[in-house]
């Protein structure tokens, strides 16, 4: 089956509430391609690897977390850009990008994805404004050992953690945002919280965690962002009845 390109792309702008978010990239269609989908290849990045596979797969769209053109890069389309877009062009793949918008959705998101694998109940919207947070937190119904959550982390993502145990107490209460939100820690701190989890680690990080007693996880900005992308996947193709390919793309950062 096949659905029109402005019919697949007016449904997920209202699904994940793009209007509600202020991004650092455009949502939605940032290539375009073929008028009609069928086949759709998702994965985190749209990086020339990811691009070859969908071409390998004769994919008529790829849906991605992290597009192009953000804001304040080289506009020039050169290099590296270039051949990314060359590749788009001529196999007339239309490329999706949802950036924040799929973070924050409280289904399909990366975070509640994140926190529903991990176990966690209980979920809310943490870190933005209401009706367009970016972040999930939650109760674990049986409060768990600082290690213990680092173990959990690396069997669900496949790759180490880094854990600073800002406290010694157990976890019940838990905030988590996926890939480079580290910054919002204070936010964390601010609730209460047992612990923050994220993609990324800044060198003041750790500071900010044995100061304000909570710990601290850094568990890879890829690895915290292959949920989201690839359940948004899952869900257009069972809707519309499309065939859909997640593509992992190893990335150890």
């Amino acid at each position: 089956m096949t659905i029109s390109r402005d019919d697949l792309l007016a449904y997920c702008d209202g699904l994940l509430n793009v209007g509600a978010f202020t991004d650092y990239a455009p949502n939605g269609l940032q290539v375009e391609g073929r008028t009609d989908i069928g086949r759709i290849v998702s994965g985190v990045t749209a990086s020339q690897a990811l691009l070859d596979a969908a071409v390998d797969f004769k994919a008529d769209a790829l849906l991605v977390h992290h597009g192009y053109f953000w804001k304040g890069e080289d506009a020039r389309i050169t290099g590296m850009k270039r051949r990314r877009l060359a590749t788009l062009l001529a196999h007339e793949i239309n490329l999706i990008a949802y950036h924040l918008p799929l973070d924050g959705h409280p289904e399909l998101g990366n975070n509640a994805q994140w926190a529903r694998a991990l176990g966690l109940g209980e979920l809310q919207g943490f870190i933005g404004k209401p009706g367009a947070e970016i972040g999930v937190r939650g109760v674990f119904a049986e409060p768990v050992a600082g290690e213990e959550l680092a173990q959990r982390l690396e069997v669900l993502l496949g790759r180490p953690v880094l854990h600073v145990a800002g406290q010694s107490g157990l976890i019940r209460t838990v905030g988590l945002c996926s890939g480079g939100a580290q910054g919002y820690i204070g936010e964390a701190a601010a609730l209460g919280l047992d612990a923050y989890l994220t993609g990324e680690v800044s060198e003041h990080t750790v500071h900010v965690a044995r100061e304000m007693g909570l710990h601290f996880y850094a568990c890879g900005h890829h690895a915290t962002e292959r949920f989201g992308v690839r359940a948004l996947g899952e869900h257009l193709a069972v809707r519309f009845g499309l065939t859909h390919n997640f593509v992992d793309i190893d990335n150890p950062a």
